[in-house]
């Protein structure tokens, strides 16, 4: 249970400091100057860390706790930083599992605090020279960092890593990173640093010139990976995960000489992976009978191969569909994917951010897609189990929010 000191914290970090999970577009303070200075107050702790940068639009999450899972299953004391959090802030931050404590977040905000900056730093970027000032203090070996949003302006590209992933590119926030394929990729690219290899499991050939030209100008190299094939016990369902185990696969063997993995770790390391990372809510499968299953997928290339892997799989009965949304996403992109004949119980969620019900039934009516609509996201669940018989399957799906609301 959280303290009251530290409850406090967090309600003055979240309303003094707005996240872009919490509000969106009016949170987001592209540029490094914030995150550059503030990391100074403290000592410059990324100066003392060792680092691998992973950006993309989908799958870097999946990339970054794997690769956490399986070196500390390697014996190193490993640091993780990852965004957003499903349950509670303190997910962001972990070291071999084991989430920051309370009683640093209190001690770090009440440090700002009293620092009395003339410039007013991001949720964001007071999270992550957080996480850094905690990772030095506690020596850890290796951070693996994921980018919280594009990559060239992310607070989190103050670092100079060992090597930098980008495991895809999709239209996304093109508010901020642009409208075409080609410009998010020079976005994302932004965190390519001289002479530091770069892997990604891009396909699209606009996207990887992008990639290539950019890491042709840092005299980088850039490592396309094509070999999907994963070990026998991989825990994640869907061939997108191949594709994000073939960019750690990769990463594992550039960096053997220096942080070697025995066979053994990785077995460990993936059988591991929830309790080594917090890893949760990518395909999950919650229970059976009737199967329900939980997917923070939430843009239309994220959607699109959850759906379609849940297509393609095995299954006796009937697909449910349980679907809440950010208000920010395009939905005339993402509703067709939607499979036809399908039950739909859409919802909103307790997040300001929610898509709200009236517009949401203009969007699926424009798109001919027949579904109920609720304000409780319990109450849609609750509909949907009275439907499915025990051989269906529930996808709930659309949001980290409303997978919050379950999973808290």
């Amino acid at each position: 249970m959280p303290t009251k000191q530290y409850q406090n914290t967090i309600d003055w970090l979240f309303s003094r400091f707005p996240s872009y999970q919490a509000i969106g577009a009016s949170a987001y303070k592209p540029g490094l100057e914030n995150t550059i200075a503030l990391a100074n107050h403290f000592g410059n702790p990324q100066n003392k860390l060792t680092f691998i940068h992973v950006a993309g639009s989908n799958g870097k999450g999946s990339i970054c706790s794997l690769l956490a899972s399986v070196y500390k299953e390697s014996g190193l004391k490993v640091g993780l930083f990852t965004s957003p959090h499903l349950i509670d802030f303190t997910e962001r931050i972990r070291i071999n599992g084991q989430t920051i404590s309370q009683q640093f977040v209190i001690d770090f905000c009440e440090k700002v605090k009293s620092l009395q900056l003339n410039f007013s730093p991001s949720f964001f970027e007071i999270t992550w020279v957080m996480a850094l000032s905690y990772f030095e203090k506690q020596q850890c070996d290796l951070v693996v960092a994921e980018v919280g949003l594009g990559g060239r302006l992310d607070a989190t590209n103050i670092i100079q890593p060992l090597i930098s992933v980008i495991s895809n590119i999709s239209l996304e926030h093109t508010q901020f990173l642009g409208n075409t394929l080609e410009e998010i990729a020079a976005e994302k690219a932004g965190i390519i640093k001289s002479k530091t290899p770069i892997i990604t499991a891009e396909k699209q050939k606009n996207v990887l010139e992008v990639f290539e030209k950019i890491a042709a100008s840092k005299e980088s190299e850039c490592i396309r990976v094509t070999d999907f094939e994963v070990p026998k016990m991989f825990p994640l369902l869907g061939e997108h995960q191949s594709e994000n185990w073939a960019c750690v696969d990769k990463v594992i063997n550039l960096l053997q000489a220096r942080f070697p993995v025995p066979i053994v770790a990785i077995d460990e390391g993936l059988r591991k992976l929830t309790d080594n990372t917090g890893f949760m809510g990518r395909l999950q499968v919650i229970q059976e009978n009737p199967k329900i299953i939980y997917d923070v997928s939430h843009n239309t290339d994220g959607i699109n191969k959850t759906l379609q892997y849940l297509s393609k799989s095995e299954r006796d009965g009937q697909l449910i569909i349980v679907y809440g949304t950010s208000a920010d996403k395009n939905l005339n992109d993402i509703l067709p994917l939607f499979p036809k004949n399908t039950p739909l119980f859409i919802t909103e969620f307790s997040n300001e951010r929610t898509a709200r019900v009236k517009n949401l039934q203009i969007d699926f009516e424009k798109n001919e897609l027949e579904a109920k609509f609720f304000t409780s996201p319990q109450k849609a669940m609750k509909e949907a189990k009275l439907l499915a018989s025990n051989n269906d399957t529930i996808l709930v799906f659309g949001s980290f929010f409303l997978i919050h609301e379950f999973l808290k």
